[in-house]
């Protein structure tokens, strides 16, 4: 992988690329959203965000959730992506031993209906218990069989107080929270003004129709951000911003 800028690099090695100290966001945790888009704008192909990436895009994806404390995730979206439980490297559960995080990153799955296939890999593999965000207006049912086999927080009367569910996040101790969509759930984020580093993968395809963009909601935002670096592989940019406050 080559660094375009700031200071350009014939070979950077992903993990070091994004490894930068990440300031406290207190009383929350820094929130770092990574997403992927085509150069139009689509943010899947066929239902999906894997059509748009490669090898190049896998690493950078591999490198930002070693660096996570908890994965938080639409459920829509685990859904539709097919997520099992984070899985890392010998080389980056060591990495993390030494920085004092638990060796592998927590998920956190935001729904509000509680619609979960909790017989999936998701939960019957995980190394540590998902923690499951949801509203008072979850049927109570599927809350009592969450509660099984995830630790279920019940954050806002019809929708998920993200807020409120970072926060909480803070006070169990994570220090980094990776957001990976969707759009949606994106798009919250965005209102709330919660979005630290947006971490962009471009890729060289041009996809037309009516897919979707990586953010969506009612509530239009408009966050200034700078730009940190900008790598680049196999026709794909890799572009890191920062929040300017």
């Amino acid at each position: 992988m080559k660094r375009l800028f700031p200071d350009p690099m014939a070979e950077i090695d992903p993990d070091a690329a994004y490894a930068a100290d990440r300031p406290s966001a207190e009383p929350r945790p820094w929130l770092l959203l990574n997403m992927v888009s085509s150069v139009d704008g689509a943010a899947v192909v066929d239902g999906r965000s894997g059509g748009l990436g490669g090898p190049a895009d896998k690493a950078v994806f591999s490198a930002l959730r070693a660096l996570a404390d908890v994965i938080l995730v639409a459920a829509g979206t685990a859904r539709a992506e097919d997520y099992g439980p984070p899985r890392l490297s010998d080389t980056a559960r060591q990495r993390r031993r030494m920085r004092g995080q638990a060796e592998v990153p927590r998920m956190a799955l935001v729904t509000r209906s509680m619609d979960l296939d909790l017989d999936s890999s998701l939960f019957t593999e995980a190394e540590r218990p998902p923690l499951v965000l949801t509203a008072e207006s979850a049927p109570p049912d599927r809350l009592s069989a969450a509660a099984e086999v995830a630790d279920v927080l019940v954050l806002g009367e019809e929708s998920v107080d993200l807020e409120r569910a970072l926060v909480e996040m803070g006070r169990a101790g994570a220090g980094v929270v990776l957001a990976e969509g969707g759009p949606s759930l994106n798009g919250q984020l965005i209102a709330s003004d919660s979005i630290d580093e947006l971490c962009l993968t471009v890729s060289p395809l041009m996809i037309g129709g009516d897919s979707l963009r990586i953010a969506r909601g009612d509530d239009a935002g408009s966050l200034p951000f700078e730009l940190a670096h900008v790598l680049t592989e196999d026709g794909l940019l890799f572009l890191r911003y920062l929040r300017r406050r």
